[in-house]
């Protein structure tokens, strides 16, 4: 059976459309569902199918509406300190723990008695944990865990470049982290970590 490049169109549009709806994040559905719906438009429109091209451009411009009001909202960030073995911290690292460790390992969910924990909220939501433990002047990340629907970088460029104060005041001068994850070190490099030995990974932490 031959297939056109109409229907490899419409499979496509179909695809991409399939595929935004299994996206955790909201930001990444609204812009993959914006791709599928204009292929998906274009596609209603050259078969002659006027609801489906004028309902998948409606969705087009629902799409685009979401994520201009996305970018253009103003959130909120705080950094909240709590203790290394506060409650909250423990049903949080539960409940994401397969998560957890298929980025930061087992030995991640054991916090050390002397870490230094962080929830950051955003609009009030505990959406990251941080962990770290001092060395000296060096403070080693055990666990910078960000919760699914919320990875847009949003929050790691709050932590480590907008607000790097809380951090300098306790007299820490650097971050030390170590991942071998490959989707973690792009984030890592993003944040602006350098690369410096094997899976080792090093940030100066700047005065604000």
């Amino acid at each position: 059976m031959d297939i056109s490049l109409l229907d490899w169109l419409g499979y496509i549009a179909s695809l991409i459309v399939l595929i935004s709806l299994v996206m955790s994040s909201i930001i990444k559905l609204r812009w993959i569902n914006l791709i599928g719906a204009i292929l998906f438009s274009i596609y209603g429109f050259l078969i002659g199918s006027m609801p489906t091209g004028l309902l998948n451009l409606g969705i087009v411009f629902i799409d685009a509406y979401y994520i201009i009001k996305i970018y253009k909202s103003k959130e909120y960030f705080h950094m909240l300190q709590v203790s290394s073995n506060d409650d909250y911290l423990k049903h949080f690292t539960t409940f994401y723990k397969e998560n957890i460790i298929s980025f930061f390992g087992k030995d991640s969910i054991k916090i050390p008695e002397n870490a230094i924990c962080f929830y950051v909220l955003r609009n009030m939501v505990p959406a990251s944990i941080f962990v770290g433990v001092p060395d000296g002047n060096t403070l080693k990340i055990q666990l910078d865990y960000v919760t699914p629907e919320y990875r847009d970088f949003k929050l790691g460029n709050y932590f480590f470049n907008q607000n790097p104060k809380i951090l300098k005041e306790k007299g820490y001068t650097k971050l030390q982290t170590s991942s071998e994850n490959e989707i973690h070190n792009k984030y890592l490099i993003k944040m602006g970590f350098k690369n410096t030995k094997g899976s080792l990974y090093e940030k100066g932490i700047l005065a604000s």
